[in-house]
């Protein structure tokens, strides 16, 4: 950590840039407000929707991401900064999801995600083998008394205004100006709206553990449940406080990084359990990959029964999988197991946390 002589002759360096534009002109701006608006029953309203694209032109011109503010209030380092009410109702829902899991008198809460994209009512019109494990392990779960929330990631494909934005790795620049939760959406401005992300990061928080069931698609994680991992990287060291970097200004968030930055762990001590199958290559590979990940955010994993790669039907017809995962009592028995151990390892997280804030002067000799 540098001394406070040594900060002062930190060299903070500037942000790169290369002046390379992303704006488009006002006719290609039109055309694509106007593409929401495609189906011919929109035609009789068309002058209201020119009028729209208007409105719309000019908050784009002017860079309007948070047309809503407020002051930020005594909490933050500077209160009088105006931060945006979407991101500060963000925070408020996280500030009572930390307080459901630190509730010591309730049952066990379990995050159970779905990492598939197939959804049975768009373009496939098949459940996921995913979503199909998940309800064994829902069933066990529950009847463990557990509280299960259930997180169904093909809803990004399957229902209207769904979406999750991708990272735009502000850590990379500094991670303070990476903000917990995270601020880089909505932009308004950019019609970036509907940010499934600020629903999803409390009910993270509000677990005390997590189990995600996933299928491999091209050696990879799906892409909807990739874009939740890439839009955690803010609970991992992200900065509580953005009027501290006033919103988004980089060369202060270099600063303060450089000074020494704490790097808070927001979702550290929660439980983990990974699930992954695939049906020819890339499972392993997979699981490793999101055990890791969950590992580096200081989540604690539910051991080598909890956490496990397997294929179903190998190197078999698709037309069939789901009856070759009917026919799989193994890996069924496998989540079941999964599943339990998963809560044995709550509880014992659970009981050390008791233990370690009674004083020791008041613990049992």
């Amino acid at each position: 950590m540098p001394t406070s002589q040594d900060k002062r002759a930190v060299h903070v360096p500037e942000p790169r840039k290369l002046g390379v534009s992303a704006q488009v002109d006002k006719q290609t701006f039109v055309t694509r407000f106007h593409q929401r608006f495609y189906d011919p029953a929109f035609d009789a309203s068309r002058a209201q929707i020119d009028a729209l694209a208007e409105i719309a032109w000019q908050a784009y011109q002017e860079g309007r991401k948070a047309p809503r503010t407020r002051a930020a209030g005594p909490e933050f380092e500077n209160p009088e900064y105006q931060l945006s009410e979407q991101w500060l109702q963000a925070r408020e829902e996280i500030r009572r999801a930390q307080q459901l899991h630190d509730d010591d008198s309730g049952p066990p809460r379990v995050l159970l995600i779905s990492g598939a994209a197939r959804h049975e009512q768009t373009c496939p019109g098949e459940v996921s083998k995913s979503y199909r494990l998940c309800q064994l392990a829902e069933q066990t779960l529950v009847a463990e008394h557990a509280l299960v929330d259930l997180l169904d990631l093909s809803h990004l494909s399957a229902e209207y205004g769904r979406v999750i934005y991708p990272c735009k790795s502000c850590v990379a620049t500094a991670m303070p100006l990476c903000h917990w939760p995270c601020s880089c959406y909505p932009n308004h401005a950019l019609g970036q709206v509907n940010d499934w992300m600020n629903e999803i990061y409390p009910r993270w928080v509000a677990a005390h553990a997590v189990m995600i069931v996933s299928p491999v698609y091209w050696y990879q994680a799906p892409a909807a449940l990739k874009l939740m991992i890439d839009r955690l990287v803010c609970a991992d060291g992200g900065n509580p406080d953005p009027t501290r970097t006033d919103g988004k200004d980089a060369r202060k968030a270099k600063a303060i990084e450089l000074e020494g930055w704490s790097y808070p762990r927001h979702l550290q001590g929660r439980a983990f359990s990974v699930i992954v199958h695939g049906d020819t290559v890339g499972a392993e590979t997979l699981r490793r990959n999101l055990h890791d990940w969950l590992c580096d955010m200081q989540l604690v994993p539910a051991g080598g029964d909890a956490n496990i790669d397997r294929y179903i039907g190998y190197y078999e017809p698709y037309a069939t999988s789901h009856e070759a995962l009917d026919s799989d009592q193994a890996i069924q028995q496998e989540v079941r197991n999964a599943a339990r151990h998963l809560l044995a390892t709550v509880s014992r997280l659970r009981a050390r946390a008791l233990r370690e804030s009674v004083p020791p002067s008041a613990r049992p000799k």
